[in-house]
C-alpha cells in the first residue's frame, strides 16, 4: 500500500475541503500490538485499493492533535486502530480495534 504520512493539520484540512476525493485514513498507534496487527491485515491481506483512493497513515503516537481534529470535525470518537473513510466533511464509514476491515470499507464506495 502506498501510504501518504498525516503529519500536519494542513493536509487534514486539505481533505475536509475536497468532497471530490474519497480517502482513507488508517490511525495507528506505534506502541499497540492490536494496532499493528490491524495494520498488517490491512497491507497484506486486504483486496486492493482503487487508485483515486488517497491512502493516509497517521502515527497516533506522534501526531496525536491530529487525532483529536479528526475527532472533532467528524464527529468520530477518538480509538486506535481506527480506519476512516472520509469524503469531504462526511465521515462515510469507520471501524476500529477488530472490526478493522478493508474489504467491508470498500463495500461502501459502491
Amino acid at each position: 500500500m502506498n501510504w501518504i504520512t498525516l503529519r500536519s493539520i494542513d493536509q487534514l484540512e486539505a481533505i475536509r475541503n475536497n468532497p471530490e476525493q474519497t480517502y482513507i485514513i488508517f490511525k495507528h498507534s506505534t506502541r499497540c500490538p492490536v494496532s499493528g496487527m490491524a495494520k498488517r491485515n490491512i497491507e497484506y491481506t486486504s483486496p486492493p485499493v482503487p487508485d483515486d483512493i488517497t491512502l493516509y497513515f497517521l502515527d497516533l503516537i506522534a501526531f496525536r492533535e491530529i487525532s483529536n481534529a479528526i475527532a472533532e470535525w467528524w464527529g468520530i470518537k477518538h480509538e486506535s486502530p481506527q480506519l476512516l473513510l472520509i469524503k469531504g466533511d462526511q465521515c462515510i464509514y469507520h471501524a476500529s480495534h477488530s472490526d478493522i476491515d478493508m474489504e467491508v470499507l470498500l463495500q461502501q464506495l459502491a
